[in-house]
């Protein structure tokens, strides 16, 4: 019997994770869902990964311990011999805003620890099994802000930016083991972590006019599990509107 194959997102209850996994189910994988704390949104976003008819299985564990990561994820791969984790999501990210001469060593330390510190320990646990299997698709949710800089945001900017460089090194270490890894940057997308942002006040800032939504965001990452995207690794792939390019 063929090994079950399975993607692993981070973040995956809400917003661009959730569309992520729906995408992905939709492509016939099975899913490893990470969540950190809202248990209702991970079981709602459960039931609606299932009824693509593929397996969706929870992990609530704070991807910036890397106590925890280790725990959960070791624990799993000993426990499902007869499944393989091709596609691997790092989604998971907090924003704490504010300008740096009033952030607090918190603001600072827990955006990096969420989001450039849970790309690294769950990237470094699961790509080992990816190049012994000679195939993976490691796709990181960066941000406009990681490339241009945003006031208010340099915990946030400085953590995307971070990832960027790391998904351009990483590419090439493990390019020859056909794992490609690529980073996808959205600009202004309707999710909860934009509910704070005035939509009307910042669309004419954007040519199309208008935010993304979480599923376009989804369809790109999909594309880049995909086997199509074979031959594209070590690449930002902006998702903006013409924002910024």
């Amino acid at each position: 019997m063929a090994d079950k194959k399975y993607a692993f997102v981070t973040g995956g209850s809400r917003g661009i994770g959730k569309a992520a996994c729906l995408k992905l189910a939709s492509m016939g994988y099975g899913i490893l869902l990470n969540y950190h704390s809202n248990d209702e949104a991970a079981n709602q976003a459960k039931q609606e990964i299932e009824a693509h008819g593929v397996e969706c299985e929870l992990l609530k564990f704070d991807v910036g311990n890397p106590a925890e990561s280790e725990k959960f994820l070791t624990n799993w791969v000993e426990s499902n011999e007869d499944k393989v984790i091709e596609v691997l999501v790092n989604n998971a990210g907090i924003r704490k805003d504010t300008l740096m001469m009033w952030m607090k060593e918190d603001e600072w330390h827990s955006v990096l620890d969420t989001s450039l510190n849970g790309f690294f320990y769950i990237t470094r646990l699961l790509l080992k099994g990816m190049l012994t299997q000679k195939f993976g698709r490691i796709i990181n949710v960066v941000s406009l802000s990681g490339l241009k800089g945003t006031p208010g945001q340099t915990n946030y900017s400085a953590a995307k930016a971070a990832i960027i460089g790391a998904t351009k090194a990483l590419a090439q270490e493990v390019g020859r083991r056909k794992v490609t890894v690529n980073a996808v940057a959205p600009g202004f997308i309707k999710t909860d972590m934009t509910e704070d942002i005035n939509e009307k006040e910042y669309k004419s800032l954007i040519p199309a006019g208008r935010f993304g939504t979480s599923e376009e965001v989804a369809e790109l990452i999909g594309f880049l599990a995909s086997p199509h995207s074979s031959y594209i690794t070590g690449e930002v792939i902006n998702i903006n509107g013409g924002l910024y390019s």
